[in-house]
């Protein structure tokens, strides 16, 4: 059985949205790990930039199994407000209740702001018993005017790609996997390390 053979690697999230993406970008010879499947709860975030974080996650999750782990941490910079939700886009949405409820709040902030640049970042770090590789990836766009589309996850249904008219929420998943902050990261994965 070649499933008893396969690599396996711990995805190190508990957000089902990353984990599928993540799972879709590597490899079919691996054998996907989720933390929640082996019980192991989060580490707290205490870095104070996206690479501090995806290192911090990959090394906590590295503990736990003998075997790679890939972590991310990404989130939303938005340039009129100063750069945020950025490294705490989940805790934003956490404070607020839902991401819903986070992006009609940073809708209702942005109302008289003409600038509305804003940028997507997904920092990837993988570990194995011998290297530990981080990258970061950067998508810019602009935030729309209300939330739309029914897909993706997290602030997906506010960012509207550069050179696009739609927000990643209406895209369909395959496009926005292929062009995504974290396609874009785990491209430059791949150049350091064959995964």
């Amino acid at each position: 059985n070649t499933r008893l053979n396969m690599k396996k690697i711990l995805i190190g999230t508990h957000n089902v949205g990353k984990f599928r993406e993540i799972a879709y970008l590597l490899s079919k010879k691996y054998k996907k790990i989720s933390p929640t499947s082996l019980k192991i709860k989060s580490p707290r975030e205490t870095g104070k930039s996206f690479i501090a974080n995806s290192k911090l996650k990959v090394k906590f999750f590295s503990k736990y199994v003998n075997y790679p782990v890939i972590s991310d941490d990404s989130g939303l910079c938005i340039k009129a407000l100063n750069n945020k939700p950025g490294i705490y886009s989940a805790r934003m949405a956490k404070k607020c209740g839902s991401f819903f409820k986070a992006m009609k709040l940073i809708l209702k902030k942005m109302e008289k702001k003409k600038n509305r640049k804003a940028i997507f970042i997904c920092s990837l770090s993988y570990k194995s018993k011998k290297k530990l590789v981080t990258v970061e990836g950067k998508l810019k766009g602009n935030i729309s005017r209300k939330i739309i589309g029914k897909r993706g996850f997290g602030f997906d249904p506010i960012f509207v790609p550069l050179k696009k008219e739609i927000t990643f929420g209406q895209m369909s998943k395959f496009k926005k996997m292929r062009m995504d902050h974290r396609y874009i990261a785990f491209q430059k994965l791949k150049k350091k390390i064959s995964i």
